[in-house]
């Protein structure tokens, strides 16, 4: 019984050093494991992390890129708002100027047209109150479509020049803009 008891004792022993190093193995494999998921899930997070950080940078710029453009809109509304007063104020300056300052201006606009038209006959506004002999033209019609400023006609109609204030003014403007633009917001 003794020998039983020594065989017995002896398949324990070895099937606990069996199990014992099973365990190990399978310790050491569920270690390996982890550690690889670890390293895969941490990978992954970099990766993600890498992505979301491109993420917000492009949403930052694309943020900064919009403000940009609402600002530049709304500076070049106000640099239009400021031109279109300019416009206007110098308009209604050269419309409201005094009446020898308007007849000094009219008289040199037929002189200029005398060129074209030898002998004009002027249409003008109804509040201004000039003598074809003041203008030095053949005759004065008046017209409530003209503000002021003048319009010369040849004695047929077949010519017109349009010397209106608003007229001229547009055209400087037209012709000027970058100018007066680069002078107000240098």
């Amino acid at each position: 019984m003794a020998v039983l008891a020594n065989v017995t004792q002896e398949i324990l022993k070895t099937a606990e050093d069996e199990v014992s190093r099973i365990k190990a193995e399978a310790q050491a494999e569920a270690e390996k494991i982890l550690a690889d998921a670890s390293s895969k899930v941490a990978e992954l997070e970099q990766k993600e992390a890498k992505k979301r950080d491109e993420e917000v940078e492009r949403l930052k710029r694309q943020e900064i890129s919009s403000a940009e453009l609402e600002s530049k809109k709304i500076v070049l509304a106000k640099k239009k708002e400021v031109l279109a007063k300019a416009f206007d104020q110098t308009l209604s300056d050269l419309e409201n100027a005094p009446a020898e300052k308007k007849l000094e201006q009219y008289r040199a606009m037929v002189k200029k047209v005398k060129d074209i038209i030898p002998n004009p006959k002027a249409i003008m506004s109804v509040n201004d109150n000039f003598t074809a002999e003041q203008l030095g033209v053949s005759s004065v019609t008046k017209d409530e479509r003209v503000a002021a400023g003048l319009i010369l006609q040849s004695e047929d109609g077949q010519v017109e020049v349009d010397m209106q204030y608003s007229t001229i003014l547009q055209s400087i403007w037209n012709r000027e803009i970058k100018t007066v633009s680069s002078i107000l917001f240098g």
